[in-house]
């Protein structure tokens, strides 16, 4: 994991610490399959990560696969932003 994925998954794991109140116990588990995250969760999810991030994610878009993980949240706050 690179030195950018690394810093952007701890601060996942503060930002569902703080809004969530929930320790995540890797940044391979699957938030939805153990039931750390709920379907109002999710949304918040969505919502905190436009504002920390900066990452807007269309409902029409949202790959379900894309947020199962804090590694998956990570690369894909990292990737480049489409135009």
């Amino acid at each position: 994991m690179s030195a950018d994925l690394a810093a952007i998954t701890e601060r996942l794991g503060a930002l569902f610490a703080e809004t969530f109140h929930i320790e995540v116990p890797s940044p391979d588990t699957d938030l939805l399959e153990s039931g750390l995250l709920d379907s109002f969760q999710f949304v918040e999810l969505l919502l905190q990560l436009e504002r920390r991030f900066g990452v807007r994610v269309r409902i029409d878009d949202i790959e379900l696969d894309d947020l199962r993980t804090l590694a998956r949240i990570a690369r894909m706050v990292a990737a480049p932003k489409a135009a």
